[in-house]
């Protein structure tokens, strides 16, 4: 006769420890366990581009350059997969949230395999018009051979791309980030690794920056969709379980709207922003590329915490515990805010430094220095506005989700940025983004007001939910 404690525990018994644990759990502990992993994925995340950066740095500012004209370009696969995978994540954590399983998994697998079209589609149609689409990304006459060098690898891994932000964005929202950071931690240790390898070792240069880049992703995708098959995760993928017909894609479509408005906006900005910052070189480019990058990475710290909270958030909702949607809200603000205010205070310190690691070139130092200091001190006004909008997003209120997006996107960087060039020129290009960053406060304060005063304050009974 076997012992009982030695029974293996089922998918059932599973699922329902993930559920308490999601609508039980003590909600600091909680979200702190949520966003280590993803702090850590977007941390290594944005390592291995600035690796990339810096690596490609030692070839000049030309090639530099390239890197921050395809930067935008891969700005455009991230808002497809985030479209998708949000979407997807945000209907999955609040069917997960009602006890719906069976709808959850459908909801993944047309997810997954939407975004595998999709990015199909994309690396197909930019491939046929290569040339120009270079210089539509911002790109100068020296820099476009380097961009179109470097975007063709892109291409390649464009479908798989894609379906990676997908199937991390389910993780995340069934409350399974671990699992998204392993396969994201692989590719990106791989792309660190390969980066030397391919440019200088096998002499590759440019060419071997891209190979690194998307073979590291092809490798993540393949590690990534073993936990769906493997049983790891609440939604198994299955192509049977697909539902290309009814409301599910249009749902998905209009649920991840604000994040593919989001991501189009900023793949705008950064064309507009390369094809000002064209007008005063190369050097003035590479400059700007290197502040998105580091700009980024510290805001990756505060959006980590953000995307931890977006699980419990959507599990919350789903299951009317509101007063927890709530508590979580706040506490997810605080602690990226704090984050966010050492990470600022760090970069300002070696502002010059930083810049300098990527590009030992007085000039680059010079505009890069001040871009990155203004740029550090605007966003301690990011994390309200970044968790306002992810509280629409997972709860399913997509026309304000549209709107805190596009405002956070670039609705206010960009006629910033074409007013200020004009007003300051390359003052007003380093100024623009920490202007609008500042600007997006009021109006993100307002919809947090409108939202809470529509929300219980507290939870609903056992039973009632």
């Amino acid at each position: 006769m076997k012992k009982k404690e030695n029974t293996p525990a089922t998918g059932e018994d599973r699922e329902r420890a993930q559920y308490e644990r999601m609508t039980q759990s003590s909600i600091p502990s909680l979200v702190v366990r949520m966003s280590i992993p993803t702090i850590v994925s977007m941390m290594v995340t944005n390592i291995y581009n600035l690796v990339d950066t810096a690596f490609v740095g030692q070839l000049g500012n030309s090639a530099s350059a390239a890197v921050g004209v395809v930067f935008g370009f891969m700005s455009i696969i991230q808002a497809i997969g985030f479209m998708i995978g949000q979407g997807s994540g945000s209907l999955i954590s609040r069917e997960l949230g009602r006890r719906d399983r069976a709808d959850a998994v459908t909801t993944a697998s047309t997810g997954f395999f939407l975004a595998l079209g999709a990015g199909l589609l994309l690396a197909v149609g930019c491939f046929l018009f290569l040339d120009p689409l270079v210089m539509l990304l911002g790109s100068t006459e020296t820099a476009a051979p380097y961009a179109k060098t470097y975007i063709s690898y892109i291409l390649l891994a464009t479908p798989f791309m894609t379906a990676v932000f997908v199937m991390n964005n389910i993780l995340r929202y069934e409350g399974k980030a671990s699992l998204g950071m392993a396969g994201l931690l692989t590719g990106a240790i791989l792309n660190i690794v390969g980066d030397p390898i391919f440019m200088f070792a096998l002499d590759m240069g440019i060419a071997g920056a891209g190979l690194s880049t998307a073979l590291s992703q092809i490798i993540s995708f393949f590690v990534l969709l073993s936990m769906f098959l493997r049983g790891k995760t609440s939604t198994p993928i299955s192509l049977r379980a697909v539902a290309l017909k009814g409301r599910l894609v249009p749902e998905i479509l209009a649920t991840g709207f604000p994040s593919l408005l989001r991501q189009g906006l900023n793949s705008l900005a950064t064309i507009l922003l390369n094809d000002c910052a064209g007008a005063y070189g190369d050097e003035a480019v590479a400059a700007m590329s290197i502040v998105s990058r580091i700009g980024f990475f510290v805001f990756s710290i505060a959006l980590g915490v953000g995307q931890g909270f977006q699980p419990i958030c959507g599990f919350n909702y789903g299951a009317k515990k509101h007063g927890r949607v709530r508590r979580a809200f706040w506490f997810t603000v605080a602690l990226s805010e704090g984050l966010m205010a050492v990470a600022a205070v760090v970069v300002l310190l070696f502002s010059g430094g930083l810049i300098g690691l990527f590009r030992d070139d007085p000039t680059v130092i010079a505009i890069g220095t001040r871009a990155l200091r203004l740029y550090c001190v605007a966003q301690l006004f990011l994390p309200i506005c970044m968790v306002t909008e992810m509280l629409y997003q997972s709860t399913g209120h997509k026309g304000g989700a549209a709107i805190l997006s596009a405002l956070r996107g670039g609705l206010l960087f960009i006629p910033l940025l074409l007013i200020l060039v004009r007003l300051r020129g390359l003052a007003g290009i380093q100024e623009a983004q920490p202007l609008a960053y500042i600007l997006a406060l009021l109006p993100s304060i307002w919809f947090l007001l409108r939202f809470f005063k529509t929300l219980p304050k507290e939870d609903t009974p056992a039973g009632e939910g």
